[in-house]
């Protein structure tokens, strides 16, 4: 049984709730108060570079040294801000003309943000995806406009020089770690290295004393995916009580130095707040990993893994699945990986059981415990960290209770219940968009999610919640049945692991639920086909056929009537598009970007003129 497993140490912070009820809602808090916390981010890298002056903050392999790595301690990072921070201040910026950064994570990069960050010269990391994948970069232009940058940054000329012709104004100036590649001009590019060499005044601690709570940090837009990105808005109040929230919440940060060995892209809120973050609040170290979860990247990933043990893991579920599957056959990476981590933690999807089993399975064989596999809820909005699990006992979809300071408010929603949060770690709103920001929050203050949510047990609140679906996601059949896409997504990718990597349902006004199904590389191993064969070649393969076809019956078999009975499926031949937002930098599907984007390929699922379109044999119950 679950309940006997021996657990690897770990406290969760909060298990109680206090409820009540009022004008026909139902609000919910921690039963704890949030501490004090610091005034402002700056306050820690200050601190820990004096407390902890040589210890690692920020480690990257250098290329140039044959893959070692490359370490900056605190105190280094301390005086490489204050030099960048000069040449902030020398270039005027300020909020109304922030810095924008377009690459990827690296040690410029996090160097580019505390500098800022001393000064009070908001940034804004931008996806890569803007300038390195997009054909047309509207949706680069579209940042850039909001955010009318007095400074941007991209690593090179030669892979972001098209995006920056195409979407920065030639008289902003450019920052590159080289200008060899830059063919000439008019336009004003300087180096990495000019910003590092400004000598700091006194200047720099005047502009540090003068930020507060309410300084702005930093811009981070929303993924787009129904209409064109929002800039959330970061304060340094919003920032610091998500950490003490997460402290808290997570008393583990606070017992041993942190470690992490993270890939997660920082112009997203996972990567670029809760991660970011909490190692510098924590006096952490941040190896950065330069692979993912995908098949070109992964065994970078697992590299650094078999080399560095984290102390503390993130990862989304096709990660985890990844780590999982090489677990069974590396000893060295299992060895390494679980020889100390004390709290696995997964976001973006839902997690598939058979995941779940396989982590457990390798830690137990390992070192004879299991480690603690924990979820919550959040957003860009809330800091990200909103919602932690109470137990070890935890499902998938499971969410907890709410962090200390946060209070929640549930929102009876048609036939959903709506979660809407209030506390100092939510933002105040969407930088030069009054209207959105006065549309996102209600008549009390709280900001409306739009993720729905049940009781994990009715009769015992302090279990908390779990996680109901998108509200705008959930759709009507033609026979005025709701279909609740969350849960039942969650129910096609568990019984379809490990070949399913997400799933979008469709039916909207029709009589029946389909679903488009985006595929893994392990379906492709199935097929038997070569590893060059198309994704169309795979999809008509007999295995894949047959595979489909089993899925299908599986399911129909626990379906109670039209809502919850998948009724016609097929394989998705092309991947997720970024440009079109169907898919964010965490590799998240977006269900209402991909059906407007797709609509001839949903006529064609449900009129029977799309190619391999399967159907459930067994009968509905």
């Amino acid at each position: 049984m679950i309940a006997e497993a021996k657990f690897r140490p770990f406290d969760f912070g909060v298990t109680r709730a206090k409820v009540h009820d009022a004008n026909g809602h139902t609000y919910l808090n921690a039963d704890q108060s949030l501490a004090p916390y610091a005034h402002r981010m700056t306050d820690k890298l200050v601190h820990w570079a004096a407390a902890a002056p040589d210890r690692t903050l920020y480690a990257r392999r250098d290329p140039a040294r044959g893959g070692e790595w490359r370490h900056i301690t605190f105190a280094q990072a301390l005086a490489s801000a204050r030099s960048i921070g000069q040449a902030l201040l020398d270039r005027g910026l300020n909020a109304h003309r922030p810095l924008a950064i377009l690459s990827e994570n690296s040690l410029e990069h996090a160097l580019l943000a505390l500098g800022a960050m001393l000064v009070g010269v908001p940034y804004c990391a931008v996806s890569p995806a803007y300038s390195l994948i997009s054909r047309d970069f509207d949706k680069l232009r579209h940042v850039l406009d909001t955010l009318t940058p007095g400074l941007v940054y991209a690593a090179d000329w030669q892979r972001y020089g098209r995006a920056i012709e195409a979407s920065v104004a030639a008289d902003i100036e450019v920052v590159t770690n080289s200008i060899a590649d830059y063919a000439g001009g008019t336009r004003a590019i300087g180096t990495f290295d000019s910003l590092l060499q400004a000598k700091p005044t006194p200047a720099v601690d005047l502009a540090m004393q003068a930020t507060g709570p309410d300084t702005i940090v930093k811009f981070l837009f929303t993924s787009g995916s129904t209409k064109l990105p929002k800039a959330v808005i970061n304060t340094q109040r919003m920032i610091c009580a998500n950490q003490q929230q997460m402290r808290q919440s997570m008393p583990v940060l606070m017992e041993q130095p942190l470690v992490l060995v993270d890939w997660m892209p920082w112009n997203h809120t996972a990567g670029g707040n809760h991660n970011f973050y909490m190692v510098l609040y924590n006096g952490g170290t941040l190896y950065f990993d330069d692979g993912k979860p995908t098949p070109a990247l992964l065994d970078e990933t697992l590299r650094n893994l078999r080399e560095v043990a984290p102390t503390w893991y993130f990862n989304v579920p096709v990660g985890f699945e990844a780590i999982a599957n090489a677990m069974t056959t590396d000893a060295q990476l299992r060895r390494n990986f679980l020889s100390r981590v004390r709290q696995l933690f997964y976001a973006g999807a839902a997690l598939a059981q058979p995941v779940w089993d396989s982590l457990y399975a390798s830690a137990e064989a390992e070192y004879g415990e299991r480690v603690v596999m924990t979820a919550g809820l959040g957003m860009t909005e809330s800091g990200p960290f909103g919602l932690f699990v109470t137990t070890p006992h935890s499902r998938a979809g499971d969410l907890g209770l709410p962090a200390p300071g946060m209070e929640l408010k549930l929102v009876p929603t048609g036939d959903k219940v709506e979660v809407r949060y209030r506390g100092p770690n939510i933002t105040p709103g969407y930088w030069r968009a009054p209207e959105a920001t006065a549309e996102s929050f209600d008549e009390e203050g709280f900001f409306c999610t739009g993720d729905a949510v049940q009781w994990i047990d009715p009769a015992d609140p302090h279990q908390g919640l779990k996680f109901d679906g998108r509200i705008a996601e959930d759709f009507k059949l033609a026979t005025g049945t709701f279909v609740s896409v969350g849960p039942m997504r969650g129910k096609v990718i568990a019984a379809g692991a490990p070949y399913v990597q997400d799933v979008v349902l469709t039916g909207l006004n029709l009589k029946e639920v389909g679903a488009m199904i985006f595929a893994t590389g392990k379906l492709h191993e199935l097929s038997g086909l070569p590893a060059n064969a198309s994704m169309a070649d795979v999809v008509a393969s007999a295995p894949a056929k047959a595979w489909l076809q089993t899925l299908l019956n599986t399911l129909a078999k626990t379906a109670t009537g039209s809502a919850t009975r998948i009724a016609r499926a097929i394989i998705m031949t092309e991947p997720p598009s970024i440009d079109k937002g169907e898919v964010t930098d965490k590799g998240s599907i977006n269900q209402r970007a991909v059906l407007k984007h797709r609509d001839a390929l949903v006529n064609a699922l449900h009129d029977g003129s799309a190619a391999h379109v399967a159907k459930p044999v067994a009968a509905t119950a």
